[in-house]
């Protein structure tokens, strides 16, 4: 921790053993990001990220980075949600996701949700680089203020990449200071949990899922590679998380 707030960085790399599993040779964690083995499920190395401490804080700087080698599954998660909270140190938080999966390698990404909380102020980065046949599913969810409470600032990016070339590359801003109209029926008509869920696939390259509505606030639409993207929009996040994972069911 310094006088700008905590700066962190939690990394994982995930490698084919051999033997038809997936050994993690790198699993570190520091300050309030703490990484967990939990039981695997065939070849696939499940990993669990553990908050030790409240945040991110105003001024914080926290990093995930995970690398998924040939050959090799990697499922991670989250023990509960990521709450952005106003701290002592003025100034915007970072929360930054690297993730870089290899040829042949799989990646499932299903943190809980990130939870902005009255007062903060966040900005979220999530990257992904795919090589060649990697596959990989990456949920996202956004829920803006708690139960009773006016969101915090949330600027969120999401980009992924495919061998170099852009599959999606997109920017939202909301709550107080954001562009007008981020409330606004063109955009999140009055809601506030959000989320998206990005699947990549080499079988789509034989022929993707077609363009369609998933609900009233929620769609699916092909990206210009072996990929879909589903978004979606709720009233709080239990609603969110059974339109994505019924979506994340009928793609897998």
């Amino acid at each position: 921790m310094t006088t700008a707030g905590v700066r962190a960085t939690a990394r994982i790399e995930a490698r084919d053993d051999g033997r038809g599993g997936t050994s993690l040779p790198v699993l570190d964690g520091e300050g309030p990001l703490a990484l967990r083995r939990i039981r695997s499920s065939g070849c696939e190395a499940r990993v669990m990220l553990v908050g030790a401490m409240s945040g991110p804080l105003g001024g914080d700087h926290l990093a995930v980075e995970a690398r998924v080698g040939p050959g090799a599954r990697l499922r991670v998660g989250s023990v509960a949600a990521t709450i952005a909270l106003p701290g002592q140190v003025k100034g915007e938080a970072r929360y930054d996701v690297r993730l870089d999966v290899a040829d042949g390698g799989e990646l499932v990404w299903l943190p809980e949700q990130l939870i902005s909380a009255g007062g903060s102020e966040l900005f979220v980065s999530s990257r992904v680089d795919l090589r060649g046949e990697a596959r990989l599913v990456f949920r996202e969810e956004q829920v803006l203020g708690r139960v009773g409470e006016q969101p915090g600032r949330l600027t969120s990016r999401l980009t992924v990449r495919r061998g170099g070339r852009a599959l999606l590359d997109q920017e939202l801003a909301c709550g107080p200071g954001a562009p007008g109209g981020w409330d606004g029926p063109a955009v999140l008509a009055g809601h506030r949990a959000l989320g998206q869920l990005v699947v990549v696939r080499p079988e789509f390259e034989k022929g993707l899922p077609t363009a369609r509505l998933l609900g009233e606030y929620a769609a699916l639409t092909p990206l210009a590679g072996p990929a879909v993207l589903v978004t979606a929009l709720a009233p709080d996040a239990l609603l969110l998380r059974r339109v994505l994972d019924e979506a994340l069911r009928d793609l897998t």
